[in-house]
């Protein structure tokens, strides 16, 4: 039996795990609750969530090693008190070096497959694309935050100096990684001490990361893109055989991008675009759903769950096909967002089988990351995704740094000839998913989570569960999920055995998988202002809110003893 603690959360078939936390000052959710301390600790000292949300990103990068680092990428959806929105891009790029010829892909293997032999685009130095990570977090704080670069990075040096307590889920991480992990001798040092690796409940000491940090606050960005750090860095890659450069590192730059937005049943859904997958195809699949009623339909039913499956089906079909960074291919973007092809998909969607779905576009012709939600009161938010990309990156340290490299280059198809196939400079394309829903041009949801190809799927569903199925961000983080780019459709534990079973008499190949996708979390605007954040059971995500306030002005205390009369 679970907990009492537990409740139910639908008239469905689970539970949720966790429960939200509401304020009214500011919400920080991040998928550790150190992470999450350190975002709310910036709130409480001034900071708005810009302050709070780069605190967190730079703390996670300690606590959860794992998932996200200085030389990893990832995407920052920020939208403005006054209302604008603007996503900061730095997502990695292939190094100056890179050819579309230089993995020797395996034979045989299926078009959505990127498998090359040996693993070159996998482990090892020639798996580390040009990271955009620290050079994004400093624009957002210099062109939307508040405090300095010493402000938001004291709790990352202070965690990585003074050490962290290892969780269950790192010290899982660390084991699923641990081959790869005892072959680089400073990984190994840091991770796997005794041979075996960290034990929930130790605690980890990161000195040398601690002092790259501070070395940052010192130097700044210019540390790693330019600068003593970033030489360590590509000298370390390339004696190992890989092509990231010094100059990959001093010329890379993010850039910013507009938001992809559109409408979902009086919703405006607004999230990333190209080179990211998220915004476009969540809108495609979205637009393709209205089409139906959803909420009468019931949650994890049959008839839902077929409409599911084809949806993604079809998105990752015109994925594959068309969709990659923007200054290499032209991304038909209104094409696909528009309600004119949703209803050219959906009229060949059929209710009683699955079916093999292709492309319907072309472009013209020219499960490991961490993700971050913070809100203030003023009307700032920021939904945050970065990562190293697979699991401890490409699985080495740089030795007394700290700092491990990212493997993005296993995104880059290893066939010439592609949308996604590999480019100098070209940017990886991401399933990253920092998405926000707006009713009545309010903000009312923000959201976001790791879990490579599943993570846009994933928001996808959480985005209905909120608004057709009527569920409490607590609900949508945390309900089971399911996904498919076309072969097997994965189901999670809370879809029961019967509602699989009429999947698969639709001709679905159904596979039960413990998760799909990683932890999600969410902020949730109510009306009167106030902020309830959730985090789900998939990851350590921890809501904190921030409430309460300075004293009343005017208001003062004495140790005088009053003076009576007579």
């Amino acid at each position: 039996m679970p907990p009492s603690s537990w409740r139910d959360c639908t008239a469905s078939h689970f539970i949720c795990e966790k429960q939200p936390a509401r304020a009214s000052r500011g919400m920080v959710v991040t998928n550790h609750p150190l992470a999450s301390a350190a975002g709310a600790r910036i709130l409480a000292d001034g900071g708005n969530a810009i302050d709070a949300a780069m605190a967190g990103l730079f703390a996670l990068t300690v606590v959860e090693p794992m998932m996200i680092g200085l030389v990893g990428g990832g995407l920052s959806h920020i939208r403005t008190a006054d209302g604008a929105h603007v996503v900061i891009d730095a997502m990695s790029a292939a190094p100056a070096a890179a050819t579309p010829t230089m993995y020797r892909p395996v034979p045989g293997a299926a078009a959505d497959v990127f498998d090359t032999i040996g693993n070159e685009n996998l482990v090892g130095p020639n798996a580390v694309a040009t990271p955009g990570s620290l050079r994004g977090w400093c624009a957002a704080l210099t062109r939307y935050g508040t405090m300095t670069l010493a402000d938001v990075m004291a709790p990352a040096i202070e965690l990585a100096a003074g050490g962290f307590r290892v969780t269950p889920y790192l010290s899982d991480c660390i084991a699923s990684a641990a081959p790869d992990l005892l072959a680089d001798p400073a990984a190994r040092a840091t991770f796997l001490p005794d041979g075996d690796p960290l034990a929930p409940g130790r605690k980890l000491v990161r000195g040398d990361y601690a002092d790259t940090l501070r070395h940052i606050v010192q130097a700044g960005e210019g540390a790693l893109h330019g600068g003593p750090l970033g030489a360590l860095v590509a000298e370390c890659i390339e004696r190992r055989g890989g092509s990231l450069s010094r100059e990959d590192l001093a010329t890379y730059q993010p850039v910013m991008r507009a938001p992809v937005r559109a409408s979902y049943r009086g919703w405006e859904i607004v999230g990333p675009p190209p080179p990211s997958a998220a915004g476009v195809h969540i809108a495609q699949m979205l637009g393709i759903l209205e089409g139906y009623d959803i909420a009468s339909l019931g949650f994890a039913t049959p008839d839902t769950l077929h409409l599911l499956a084809e949806v993604l089906k079809i998105a990752f079909a015109d994925r594959a096909a068309a969709t990659a960074d923007p200054a290499f291919v032209a991304v038909p973007v209104e094409r696909l967002i528009s309600k004119e092809y949703a209803a050219e998909r959906r009229a060949a969607v059929e209710m009683e089988r699955t079916q093999a779905w292709g492309p319907g576009v072309s472009p013209a012709a020219s499960p490991h990351t961490t993700h971050l939600t913070v809100a203030d009161a003023q009307g700032n938010i920021v939904a945050s995704t970065h990562t190293i990309n697979s699991l401890f990156g490409a699985r080495f340290i740089v030795p007394g740094t700290g700092l491990i490299p990212n493997n993005y280059m296993v995104l880059f198809d290893p066939r010439p000839g592609h949308a996604l196939s590999v480019a100098p400079g070209k940017r990886v394309t991401t399933s990253m998913a920092p998405m926000m829903a707006l009713r009545d041009g309010k903000p009312v949801f923000a959201l976001g989570l790791p879990g490579g190809k599943r993570i846009f799927p994933s928001a996808m569903q959480a985005l209905v569960n909120l608004i057709d199925h009527g569920m409490s961000v607590q609900e949508a983080v945390e309900a089971p999920r399911i996904w498919t780019e076309g072969n097997a459709v994965e189901v999670e534990p809370g879809i029961p055995q019967a509602m699989r079973d009429a999947l698969a008499a639709r001709g679905h190949a159904v596979l039960a998988v413990p998760t799909v996708a990683g932890g999600m979390n969410a902020i949730r605007i109510h009306e009167d202002g106030t902020l309830e954040g959730a985090a789900c059971w998939r990851a350590d995500g921890t809501p904190i809110g921030l409430s309460g306030g300075l004293a009343r002005a005017g208001v003062r205390f004495t140790l005088e003893t009053p003076r009576h009369a007579g």
